[in-house]
């Protein structure tokens, strides 16, 4: 019993163990500049978006259910690679043009068309490039054909994919983006499906960046104006029919911030790609991406029940990076939650809690907070005395 009211007086007596304090986002010497609102545009539905979080930057009707038209093979393409990665499917496929895809997807209609022959095979990766630099709506239809037997079921496969996706707002009824009453999706769905296919396949997405393909002895350019304008754009597609108008969803990079812009419904191929430069300049000059916190460094050292040292090192297990408002670093605010009480032993890279970034009371980033090092269990008089002390400890 002794032994209890030393250890206890002792615990008791020594300083309380506190969290430690955020860190506050170090402050830069960039002085503030004016935030004008974004240029006026004649699309009907327009989103300018941050690639690093998917946070919408600028809109107008986001929301705003409209026909995608051939911006469908964005979808289609994500699919594809994605069963390429499951090991469904694989590039060097010798892929069959059916009459079904060939007569519906440029044969016997005035789409854009890769000029397939009929009842040939052709390798998948002719046959996505197809897809992807000339639009073929055949080349679509091939594609999904050769995934999942049918045009339809493809389709499913697409709505589980946008749902996946967190695409709530979209439904797909065919691979090429031919008109249908059922088949619809929002600019901001569109801008979510863009940042997927960067994220999840950038070595498939470098495809988009291309300005030209033959096939079939046939060479035909990409129908993104801005690959020749603009060096910074890599991407994304073109869309056009009578009922969705012109569309054209895009992405680029200047410095560590990528952009993506999706302009929906414009009257004319100069428009949507004027109109898209306009909200990528605006985007690039009023926003800027900053590394708040380094992948690996400690950013706290909060307090470690049980374990060999007192306090454990946490970190974020990727580079914290946010897009804003030029100039609005210094009005950023960090929080953090850590696990409590957290007690070892931890694993490196476990996650401990979240730390939030905040711009004017707005949630700009949340990242997951990560154990830095291996936290092994303390000997047996350590584990019992932080045993004891958290029978005192309020949680706070």
């Amino acid at each position: 019993m002794k032994f209890f009211a030393v250890l206890l007086s002792s615990l008791i007596a020594s300083a309380a163990f506190a969290q430690t304090p955020v860190p506050a986002v170090p402050v830069p010497t960039a002085p503030s500049v004016p935030m004008p609102p974004p240029p006026t545009l004649t699309a009907r539905t327009w989103v300018l978006a941050d690639y690093l979080t998917g946070r919408v930057l600028a809109e107008k009707g986001a929301d705003e259910r409209v026909a995608p038209a051939s911006i469908t093979k964005i979808m289609t393409s994500y699919v594809v690679s994605a069963e390429m990665r499951a090991g469904k499917i694989k590039i060097d496929d010798q892929v069959f043009i059916s009459e079904y895809a060939w007569r519906n997807g440029g044969g016997g209609t005035d789409g854009s068309t890769s000029f397939v022959p009929l009842n040939a095979s052709v390798p998948l990766r002719d046959i996505l490039m197809g897809m992807i630099i000339q639009s073929g709506n055949d080349a679509a239809i091939a594609l999904a054909e050769h995934v999942a037997g049918s045009e339809a079921t493809f389709a499913a496969l697409m709505n589980q994919y946008a749902q996946r996706l967190g695409m709530t707002a979209t439904h797909y009824v065919n691979a090429s983006g031919l008109h249908h009453a059922d088949h619809y999706t929002t600019a901001r769905d569109i801008a979510i499906l863009s940042r997927a296919l960067i994220r999840d396949f950038p070595d498939d997405y470098a495809a988009y960046a291309l300005k030209e393909f033959t096939i079939n002895g046939i060479t035909q350019h990409n129908r993104n104006a801005l690959l020749w304008r603009d060096p910074s754009v890599d991407g994304i597609k073109t869309g056009h029919h009578k009922e969705a108008g012109y569309c054209l969803a895009a992405s680029a990079k200047r410095g560590e911030t990528r952009l993506i812009s999706v302009i929906m419904g414009t009257t004319g191929e100069k428009v949507r790609a004027n109109e898209t430069q306009a909200l990528l300049n605006y985007g690039f000059g009023f926003f800027e991406t900053h590394k708040v916190y380094q992948k690996g460094a400690t950013i706290a050292t909060p307090t470690l029940w049980r374990g060999a040292v007192e306090k454990a090192t946490v970190g974020v297990s990727e580079d914290a990076l946010v897009t804003i408002p030029r100039g609005g670093y210094q009005r950023l605010k960090a929080s953090m939650n850590v696990r409590k009480p957290l007690e070892a032993p931890l694993k490196q890279g476990e996650e401990l809690g979240a730390v939030v970034i905040n711009l004017d009371g707005a949630e700009v980033l949340r990242m997951p907070l990560v154990a830095t090092a291996d936290f092994p269990e303390g000997g047996f008089f350590s584990r019992l005395s932080d045993t004891i002390w958290l029978w005192f400890d309020d949680g706070e």
